[in-house]
């Protein structure tokens, strides 16, 4: 029998014009899944690369053994984290209309994923590092990194820590453990483990978390630090946000032969977990048994969080080029923050008179914040900073040669 030798291309559920269909995905159960012991290997891992963790049930209910593992928590946590998806969402959705407004250059949301960053940030400690890509920006709000140094980062004025030398949205922060973001996607993950290997040499008892998207997971860096941290087993926890689409190539063209990114991980050795990204029960669970298990000296493990990108993939895309417009609305694994609203509601823990209270409270202080750092520069109205700026932070004792420019250009 003779053979055709032909060539596949991984398609969407649907394109632009055609109705929405997720019907192919494999949703457990919300409890499906057991806790494992914190020593568990790659082999055990098996059916938590296949399946997915959930605790949030289709009628609110928080259900089984992670349910039970995170009982002990403060639901003043689950509150917290409501408040920080809240406003997380407002401040993505006005920096947007002021990007659309002419006011900044570029912006990134996270629409859709907010879960995954809030309520893995409230696990960690202080001197834990993030290595983040550019959408981990909930990262900080969960962190109450200063609102005027978010802003002022993205319009390009006097509040920008960073004071005009990164881009708008690739944020730097060692106080609150978010390294700096490089453009090149995939490298931050090796940055992680490495930085890991030099806490376990230096016994400081800290550890590192790498992100990165199911797009960038083609990368060489990824199978890099795959390797690196299998070989040498550094507390690291390598996060995978599978949020379905990068840029415009669909996340089938990253799997691969794979059926999920955990699978892949799981080849190199490295325990895996793969969560419901929209269920912040399920992040808070997971992050927490993580980073107790990391900081314990087990070594790395990789988290598959599944979950879809609601937004454009930045504002120079337009996703109803290569998706349905309405596709978001038939994500089944839903909002996380409806979802997780309605169960605190159902637990007589929130209403609806909160949420609207609360949500008026976090538009005022974000647009209040806003406003305060628009004063002090846009694009629309420029107020540019000192041109002395680029000789300093460069060097601790600035050269000879560069103090003559800088006395020619009469600063």
């Amino acid at each position: 029998m003779t053979r055709t030798a032909r060539l596949h291309f991984p398609e969407p559920p649907a394109r632009p014009g055609e109705a929405p269909d997720f019907s192919l995905l494999d949703i457990p159960a919300a409890g499906a899944l057991p806790v494992p012991p914190v020593d568990f290997t790659a082999d055990d891992a098996q059916p938590y690369a296949s399946g997915m963790i959930r605790v949030l049930a289709d009628d609110g209910q928080a259900v089984g053994p992670w349910a039970n593992y995170i009982a002990d928590l403060d639901r003043a946590i689950y509150r917290q984290g409501l408040i920080d998806m809240m406003k997380m969402r407002i401040i993505d959705q006005r920096l947007l209309n002021a990007q659309r407004q002419g006011k900044t250059s570029f912006y990134l949301q996270c629409t859709g994923e907010e879960a995954i960053g809030c309520g893995f940030q409230r696990q960690l400690e202080k001197g834990d590092m993030n290595f983040p890509t550019y959408r981990q920006q909930s990262l900080l709000i969960a962190d109450d990194y200063p609102l005027h140094a978010l802003m002022g980062q993205v319009y390009s004025n006097d509040f920008d820590p960073t004071e005009g030398r990164q881009l708008p949205i690739m944020h730097s922060s060692r106080d609150h453990g978010f390294f700096s973001i490089s453009g090149n996607l995939g490298t931050q993950y090796v940055q992680a483990v490495g930085w890991a290997m030099a806490n376990a040499l230096s016994g400081n008892g800290k550890i590192a978390a790498g992100w990165i998207g199911d797009g960038a997971t083609a990368s060489n860096d990824f199978h890099s630090a795959l390797l690196s941290a299998s070989v040498y087993q550094p507390p690291v926890i390598l996060n995978i946000v599978n949020n379905q689409w990068a840029i415009s190539t669909y996340t089938g063209v990253a799997t691969g032969a794979s059926r999920t990114y955990a699978e892949r991980a799981r080849g190199y050795g490295i325990p895996v977990l793969r969560v419901d990204g929209n269920d912040y029960l399920a992040v808070a669970a997971v992050s927490r048994w993580a980073v107790e298990r990391t900081r314990a000296g087990h070594g790395p493990i990789a988290i598959e969080w599944f979950t879809y990108r609601v937004a454009a993939h930045s504002t120079s895309d337009d996703p109803s080029a290569y998706r349905p417009r309405n596709e978001a609305e038939a994500w089944p694994l839903g909002d996380p923050i409806e979802r997780l609203k309605a169960h605190l509601m159902l637990r007589q823990q929130w209403s609806e008179q909160q949420h609207a209270q609360k949500q008026a409270e976090l538009f005022d202080e974000v647009v209040a914040v806003q406003k305060e750092v628009e004063a002090r520069g846009t694009f629309v109205n420029p107020q540019p900073m000192s041109p002395a700026k680029i000789f300093e932070g460069v060097y601790a004792d600035m050269p000879e040669h560069l103090r003559r420019q800088r006395q020619q250009m009469g600063y």
